[in-house]
């Protein structure tokens, strides 16, 4: 039986110039859908796993579209519930060689941002599912939206799913102190938490020291540390963290570890030429989960999620377009990328 997956959170309405062109110079846009839980859903549909995305929307064009584009990758929406005034939006410029890519969010009053306790049914919701998925963006969009975020995660809890979390800080969203507040909460309920070089910092304060984000080298060393530091403050069973090496806006070398309370595990590192970065780690954390849903062992989940989000950034947009199959021949070492006939 397909394993089943619950994720909840906001699905925005992407719009990006052409060609690398800055937003200033833009006459046209392209549209795509995508958002931290969306794509996490979208990505265990695309393995075959049965997911379900939570989310609220408007009873307009906007809102149909976004959950068309959810049905039409396999996810099921049956739990989205309708109401507000508009979906957010955000503007992605993306960067190239030395210039990095911007964000701008136009996601003020959207309507999950009005989303309040008890407008989610999440017993029924959680009926029959194994897993819960949530970022930390999700509470950063609104006082509501915490408290919602909170209720969820006690009631996934209480239903005895598995609950992992990417702490995914959006420092234009709210404050560190905010964050730590509410995040602190949060992971108490928390049996996987996913993380990159900068969120542990962002969020609790837990520095991987010596480690600088900005000269494309990482200590591996010291992170084995912030992992230690986050299962403690935490309780939870494991940890992940991604590990990016920004040598440019436009070339990376990418990998993880995962730390499961006793050992620590290092995966491949793959050198990446980006063509769209955004979605890297919600695809890091699909894979993870799918991995760790379907009873693989800690390194070969690892290995799959490391390899699966590698993938992703070479596809434009922010969701994982691809199937098991194509990310276990990554693993096993195809990254020719030779023509398929």
């Amino acid at each position: 039986m397909a394993a089943k997956i619950v994720t909840f959170g906001e699905i925005m309405l992407r719009l990006a110039p052409y060609n690398y062109e800055r937003i200033i110079q833009a006459d046209q846009f392209q549209v795509t859908y995508g958002g931290g839980e969306a794509n996490v859903a979208v990505s265990l549909a695309m393995f075959g796993d049965e997911s379900y995305f939570v989310t609220r929307l408007p009873v307009n064009s906007i809102g149909d579209a976004a959950i068309k584009t959810m049905r039409g990758y396999g996810v099921r929406v049956d739990h989205i519930i309708r109401g507000g005034s508009r979906v957010g939006i955000y503007f992605l410029e993306h960067g190239a060689s030395i210039r990095p890519s911007k964000v701008i969010y136009d996601r003020a009053r959207s309507a999950i941002s009005e989303i309040e306790p008890g407008m989610l049914n999440w017993g029924a919701i959680f009926k029959d599912k194994n897993w819960f998925h949530i970022t930390g963006i999700t509470p950063a969009i609104s006082r509501s939206t915490a408290e919602v975020s909170l209720e969820a995660v006690k009631a996934a809890k209480a239903a005895g799913l598995t609950i992992s979390c990417d702490l995914n800080y959006r420092k234009k969203l709210w404050t560190r102190d905010e964050a730590r507040e509410m995040m602190t909460k949060m992971v108490k309920f928390v049996d996987v938490i996913i993380s990159n070089e900068e969120d542990a910092y962002d969020v609790f304060g837990i520095t991987a020291g010596g480690s600088d984000v900005t000269s494309g080298k990482l200590n591996v060393e010291k992170y084995k540390y912030v992992a230690e530091q986050l299962v403690i403050l935490s309780g939870a069973q494991k940890v992940a963290i991604t590990l990016r090496e920004s040598l440019s806006a436009s070339d990376n070398n990418w990998s993880a570890m995962l730390y499961d309370g006793s050992e620590f595990y290092l995966s491949r590192k793959y050198p990446i030429h980006l063509v769209d970065r955004v979605g890297g780690g919600d695809s890091f954390g699909a894979g993870l989960i799918h991995g760790l849903i379907n009873g693989w062992d800690a390194k070969k989940a690892l290995e799959f999620a490391v390899a699966a989000s590698a993938l992703k950034q070479t596809i434009p947009g922010d969701m994982n377009l691809v199937k098991e199959n194509e990310v276990i021949a990554v693993v096993n070492g195809d990254i020719s990328g030779r023509v398929r006939r």
